[in-house]
């Protein structure tokens, strides 16, 4: 726990400037940036080399053009296409320019226009990235580092943009694998509650006037039909302050998301999936480093982050400190019961044969089809659940509706 060192962040809320005035060759410039005030956008730009004549606030209105998110897959586009535009012996401002002027998002756009305005200053790539943190991660600006330094800035953006295309190809298969089973269930749910709230009273009102004794299970319905509609406001006062309390402590206290990470890997089903995922990941990002030739340590620090997992995290960062003061990688990594034998005798033969970075990889390519097929079964599974779940919550209902009429025309019968 003590190895976790990311803390709760506090979004501040930016707003849309518009300015004019003149760059450091005198020339007449103007654009737009992001700032929290006016002040902050005056400084930000003086610091690109602006002379601002004229700043104002943009107007925020239901009509003016919405601010988009930069999504990850975002930043893999820009990698693919700065590396193909590199490798095709494009400057890396023109690059950037050229990047940033045929982007969609708009966002985007004003992140690789402010990109472009640094490295024109005098800044390194590296530097300039790494005032962005929120959107290029430390394996991002250690690898596009050690580009620059040996002069093969173009491969290692190569192996950044592969390493993100397979990252977030696998977070969308993990998360269409989830998010179709939970609405299933939610859409259930909320039909269940709305059988019970209007539909059952109805029935009720019907049954009454047949005079007859109702059927156990369609009166364990209306008694249940009855308490939802008398006390359904405490139900949503209680699931919307549930709600808000593990959203306000997921963004506040990083042992709760530790318990949440560790209490998710010993899911059936989803935790295999979640604990096989950041072996991948950890497998990935660390033979791309080392590839790019990132000191083992400093790479480890780098990969911890990219587990997507606390619980691998914290074993990362644990293992980077044994790894710091002479350990080798495989027991560092045997220590903490994560990884797999296979795993450490991957990681011991690469260490002994100086191709740990091509054993890794294969180690991440075995990983990531297990992720594959695990998710596909995992779609299959589901499947018969959800026709489950669906029966018992709408068809049990409709069953205890219909009861009393079938009884009712057996008794005239």
């Amino acid at each position: 726990m003590a190895d976790i060192r990311k803390k709760a962040k506090i979004t501040v809320k930016e707003s849309a400037f518009s300015w004019v005035g003149k760059d450091k060759l005198r020339r007449k410039a103007s654009g737009d940036i992001f700032a929290v005030d006016e002040k902050a956008a005056r400084i930000e730009l003086r610091r690109q080399g602006m002379n601002v004549s004229r700043i104002t606030k943009k107007s925020q209105s239901i009509f003016s053009e919405r601010v988009q998110k930069i999504k990850p897959s975002d930043i893999a586009i820009f990698a693919r296409q700065l590396a193909t535009m590199l490798n095709a012996g494009v400057p890396v401002v023109q690059s950037i320019d050229i990047v940033g002027r045929g982007h969609e998002n708009t966002s985007m756009r004003e992140l690789l226009a402010t990109l472009k305005m640094d490295v024109e200053s005098g800044d390194s790539l590296t530097q300039a990235l790494r005032k962005h943190p929120d959107h290029f991660d430390e394996m991002f600006c250690n690898l596009v580092e050690a580009g620059e330094r040996a002069g093969v800035l173009e491969s290692l953006l190569d192996k950044i943009a592969i390493y993100k295309e397979k990252s977030e190809t696998m977070k969308k298969k993990i998360k269409k694998a989830l998010t179709y089973p939970i609405a299933v269930v939610m859409i259930a749910l909320i039909v269940t509650v709305v059988l019970l709230v209007f539909v059952v009273p109805v029935f009720e009102d019907l049954f009454k006037s047949f005079g007859a004794d109702l059927p156990v299970f369609t009166k364990m319905v209306i008694e249940m039909s009855k308490w939802m509609q008398a006390y359904w406001w405490i139900i949503g006062a209680i699931l919307v302050s549930v709600f808000y309390t593990v959203k306000f402590f997921i963004k506040t206290s990083e042992p709760f998301n530790y318990f949440i990470d560790k209490t998710l890997l010993k899911v059936s089903v989803v935790g295999e999936i979640l604990n096989k995922s950041a072996i991948a990941r950890f497998s990935r990002t660390l033979s791309t480093m080392s590839a790019a030739g990132v000191p083992l340590v400093e790479a480890l620090e780098s990969t911890a982050g990219t587990c997507g997992n606390r619980v691998y995290e914290a074993a990362v960062l644990q293992a980077r400190e044994e790894v710091a003061v002479g350990q080798r990688l495989q027991y560092a990594i045997q220590e903490s019961g994560l990884f797999p034998h296979m795993v450490q005798q991957m990681v011991e033969i690469g260490e002994e044969s100086g191709s740990l970075d091509a054993m890794l990889s294969k180690v991440a390519d075995f990983y990531e089809e297990e992720v594959d097929n695990l998710v596909d079964n995992l779609s299959s599974l589901m499947e018969p659940i959800i026709m489950v779940i669906l029966g018992v919550l709408v068809g049990g209902l409709i069953v205890a509706m219909y009861l009393p009429i079938f009884k009712l025309g057996s008794a005239i019968h």
